[in-house]
């Protein structure tokens, strides 16, 4: 039996305390200040099983109610092309191991699952940020450096 189940509207609360650890590990002085205006909207999209987004997650062996290890990402549409002629891609963020918790398999488990979703909604390829602590976990996986330069607007 996996350790990895999706998460639920139940578990939020905890999936924002997560990102916040991969945050923090990025930024240690980032604020948590969004996670209250953050919750409504993540509570909705957690609670619609059909719907383009997925986190997927370890209960933390521990500490109950706690999660130890998160995955998130969505499906979005682009007009088909090469590799993906129905449109579809999937898109990984939030991935976050509480720091007790590390080095035990609990991320690589968690985006297993999450890339057997993709597969199963259609995807024809997955795109992710790595930092550098994380891109050796995704070359292992199969996952190549883009060469497509990104832009950035914020509005």
């Amino acid at each position: 039996m996996s350790l990895v189940r999706r998460a639920t509207a139940e578990d939020a609360e905890e999936v924002l305390r997560l990102r916040q650890v991969m945050i923090a590990s990025m930024n240690p002085d980032a604020s948590t200040d969004w996670q209250a205006a953050s919750l409504p909207a993540l509570r909705a999209r957690l609670a619609d099983p059909d719907g383009g987004f997925a986190a997927f997650v370890v209960d933390h062996p521990g500490r109950p109610d706690a999660l130890a290890a998160l995955v998130v990402g969505t499906l979005e549409y682009r007009i088909g092309g090469p590799g993906r002629p129905g449109g579809l891609l999937g898109y990984v963020f939030s991935v976050a191991t509480d720091p007790d918790a590390r080095r035990r398999g609990y991320a690589r488990a968690c985006m297993d699952e999450l890339l057997e979703w993709f597969r199963e909604q259609g995807a024809g390829h997955v795109m992710l940020t790595a930092s550098p602590d994380a891109e050796p976990l995704y070359a292992s996986m199969g996952f190549t450096r883009d060469t497509t330069p990104s832009m950035r607007l914020y509005l």
